[in-house]
């Protein structure tokens, strides 16, 4: 579920769509959390989907740890890539303004901690030079994200939290002591994948080609 904050705008056309926030959302806010409404695909079952749903679910999810496709029920699923990116993965089921983003700004995140299939060709952005977001990223880049995210928990306890009550129950009580600082934070690093180069060659046959700008992916 995304942010209530937020629409679903046209962005360019190099870039297609994307979701914008309508209102300030400060830094440590909850931007997006898993919900029971968030389709779950297995690559076995993905497999067993007509090439036309293969294509859908490509294009428009991201990969759990486990290696499931997660297929965002609403418009976060429009949420494009950023080097820079001002939301972030955690290790909690939900993602976290890691700045402050302002009226009539894009929300991005950075594909490389959504356990891409392959590397995925970018925009190149001011500020950084990396050109491709790739499936090992998060196992190169956790260190830097995790320092992001622990900064943002600081914050998590002074913003309004209008997503909190749909954060799992399993996480409440160690977010909250996260947030309070007694709890060391749980890295990025275990929202990676390890399976990722053991994945079925078929089922990556049955994918249609990446175009290098899209919406979020897996």
């Amino acid at each position: 579920m995304i942010h209530p904050n937020t629409i679903l705008n046209y962005i360019s056309p190099e870039i297609g769509f994307g979701v914008v926030a309508t209102k300030f959302i400060p830094k440590g806010t909850i931007t997006w959390v898993g919900d029971p409404l968030d389709q779950i695909f297995s690559p076995e079952k993905l497999k067993q989907l007509p090439p036309v749903f293969k294509q859908i679910v490509d294009i428009y999810s991201y990969r759990d740890n486990l290696g499931n496709f997660i297929l965002c029920w609403d418009h976060s699923r429009f949420i494009n890539h950023s080097f820079l990116s001002n939301c972030m993965s955690t290790a909690y089921n939900f993602e976290l303004a890691v700045r402050n983003i302002f009226p009539g700004e894009e929300l991005t995140d950075d594909y490389g901690y959504l356990n891409l299939i392959q590397p995925f060709d970018c925009i190149q952005e001011k500020g950084s030079n990396r050109k491709q977001a790739l499936p090992n990223d998060l196992l190169n880049f956790h260190q830097v994200w995790d320092g992001q995210l622990r900064d943002a928990f600081a914050f998590f306890k002074k913003v309004d939290q209008p997503l909190w009550p749909f954060i799992e129950n399993q996480y409440q009580s160690t977010v909250s002591a996260v947030a309070d600082n007694p709890l060391v934070m749980d890295s990025i690093l275990q929202c990676y994948y390890s399976g990722i180069k053991s994945l079925n060659r078929g089922l990556l046959a049955n994918i249609t080609e990446k175009n290098s700008i899209r919406d979020k992916t897996a």
